[in-house]
């Protein structure tokens, strides 16, 4: 799908990810509403890229609903916005857990049926999440991540058979480390790692788009291939990832 004068609605528009995926977006020529809780934020980023803006909480079924009435008719859906969900789980609340599981799951599988209603009458329309290798292998303190990445990439997969065939395309993209922006449980990245930038997800984003691809991993050699390796020999790479832990922990004191 050639993305020049098509609608396109962005999520989660004011973070550093959704910043550089809409600026990226409009670069191509596409017509551009931007969501966002931050209306402070996001009403100069709309100006600066000639874009709708619409200040929503797309967790709130109200905000929600608003922003599917504004957007019917968009042909392409980029979902965002996401929350990090690391740490112990017995450290969230029920009400942090049920918050985590809305933004990251319920509300991509609900805009995407909201939405993708239409694309289907017209035959022609693209969904892409912007999700994360946690959705691809387990790590230590991210049994919550992975829960919601994993369930969102399956989600994807698993609808991109169903909807394929009848003219729309879905597309997954999974940054791993992103250079510009702070590790979500603030630690240092390990040696080797080379993290990505946001441009990189955003030349993905479009990427995906415009090759209907089924997924596409935005990280150095050295982590893609520590995926592969996890989703292959996940006992093996949960013992190293303890010893990397051990060894950090070891480092820092």
């Amino acid at each position: 799908m050639e993305l020049r004068g098509r609608a396109v609605l962005v999520t989660g528009a004011t973070g550093g990810l959704g910043r550089a995926v809409a600026a990226r977006l409009r670069a191509e020529g596409a017509l551009l509403t931007l969501t966002a809780q931050q209306g402070d934020v996001l009403q100069p980023l709309a100006g600066e890229l000639e874009a709708q803006a619409i200040v929503a909480d797309l967790a709130q079924r109200d905000d929600l609903e608003r922003v599917v009435d504004a957007c019917a008719d968009v042909d392409v859906l980029v979902v965002n916005g996401g929350l990090p969900g690391t740490g112990e789980l017995v450290d969230y609340s029920v009400d942090e857990l049920d918050h985590v599981l809305d933004v990251n799951l319920r509300v991509p599988l609900l805009l995407t049926r909201l939405l993708g209603a239409a694309m289907l009458k017209r035959g022609d329309g693209h969904v892409v999440f912007v999700s994360s290798l946690s959705g691809k292998t387990a790590g230590t303190e991210t049994s919550l991540a992975n829960a919601t990445r994993f369930g969102l990439r399956g989600f994807a997969l698993g609808l991109r058979q169903d909807w394929g065939p009848l003219g729309v395309g879905v597309s997954c993209v999974n940054p791993g480390p992103i250079g510009d922006l702070e590790p979500a449980n603030g630690a240092a990245l390990p040696a080797g790692f080379r993290p990505k930038v946001p441009d990189d997800v955003a030349a993905a984003v479009v990427r995906a788009i415009r090759g209907n691809k089924a997924e596409i991993d935005v990280a150095d050699p050295v982590r893609r291939a520590g995926v592969v390796f996890g989703q292959v020999a996940p006992q093996i790479a949960a013992r190293l990832n303890r010893f990397a832990d051990t060894e950090g922990a070891t480092d820092k004191r």
